[in-house]
């Protein structure tokens, strides 16, 4: 029986990116079954593009930005909506290669079990592998899991981004949805590890997408305030998410740990930095992440969405 794919795309006053990103899309060799596009409060246009050049795609508008972290958790309770038997998540600025979801599924089909995630090789756009959207390789993959990713042309991992990853909607169902209140960062590293305890995931090698970022370079770049939701986020997944082992929380916790001390000593703006720590941790430990249904329910009642 064929499994019904959802694509989800979550989209924020990028539109021409997202033309690219759609355009990618419908050109597929196996072309999903059903397309959503989250549009997180667009002013440019976004949405008279999605409705004039690409109306077969389903178009969630909300009235406000939620950030890729709540318009992937409206996207994922959709495609469930839906009737999803998997989604395959991307940002907008992500341009797939003609056989890349045919790739994701290839690789399903031949691993046994199959994997609740299969992810692609990011490059960038020259090429090169994208430092960004590195998976994290599973550092206790069995004998078996090892054997079988091997044979299919993969590597076992324990996390991927967003940019694209091809899930099990059963395995979101029981697991649940991304964490909409993270909004920014960390959101995709919290959902597939909790996706993945104790399940398989993959990275596919033949599965290529390009991620058309600005620049070259991985989360270590100078990210100036932004860096609030880095560290309010981090603490919030080693204190509150399940999707951690204790070994595990003591292994990233001291990689996230070296990674911040990096972030500081490449940065310009050091006061900036120091101010985002101070509220992200004040408010990673007073706070907790607000339920992800009822965020939802709250961004999309009377939203414009259009079939």
């Amino acid at each position: 029986m064929t499994e019904r794919v959802v694509t989800v795309i979550v989209t924020h006053d990028r539109r021409d990116l997202l033309a690219e990103s759609l355009t990618a899309v419908q050109a597929q060799t196996r072309r999903p079954d059903l397309v959503l596009v989250v549009d997180n409060a667009s002013t440019d246009g976004t949405g008279d593009l999605v409705r004039e050049r690409f109306p077969d795609v389903e178009l969630v508008a909300l009235a406000e930005n939620t950030g890729g972290a709540g318009g992937f958790a409206v996207g994922v309770a959709r495609a469930l909506e839906r009737d999803a038997d998997l989604i395959w998540l991307m940002d907008d600025d992500t341009v797939a290669e003609p056989g890349a979801l045919e790739a994701l599924l290839e690789a399903r089909r031949r691993i046994s079990g199959p994997p609740a995630l299969v992810a692609s090789r990011v490059v960038w756009t020259d090429g090169r592998e994208h430092p960004m959207n590195t998976p994290r390789i599973k550092p206790r993959a069995t004998r078996e899991e090892l054997a079988r990713a091997t044979a299919a042309r993969c590597v076992s991992i324990r996390s991927a981004s967003f940019v694209s990853i091809l899930v099990e909607a059963q395995a979101v169902r029981e697991r649940g949805l991304p964490m909409a209140d993270y909004f920014l960062w960390n959101d995709d590293f919290e959902f597939t590890t909790r996706l993945l305890r104790d399940r398989e995931g993959v990275l596919c090698h033949d599965s290529v997408v390009t991620h058309k970022t600005r620049t070259f370079g991985d989360v270590e770049t100078d990210p100036g305030d932004r860096f609030y939701y880095e560290v309010r986020n981090k603490v919030w997944l080693f204190t509150r998410s399940p999707g951690l082992t204790p070994m595990e929380r003591v292994l990233y916790g001291g990689s996230t740990a070296r990674r911040w001390v990096r972030t500081f000593a490449r940065s310009r703006d050091r006061t900036v930095l120091r101010d985002g720590f101070v509220r992200g941790m004040r408010a990673g430990l007073r706070e907790r992440p607000r339920p992800t249904g009822e965020l939802i329910a709250r961004w999309t009642t009377g939203d414009e969405s259009e079939d």
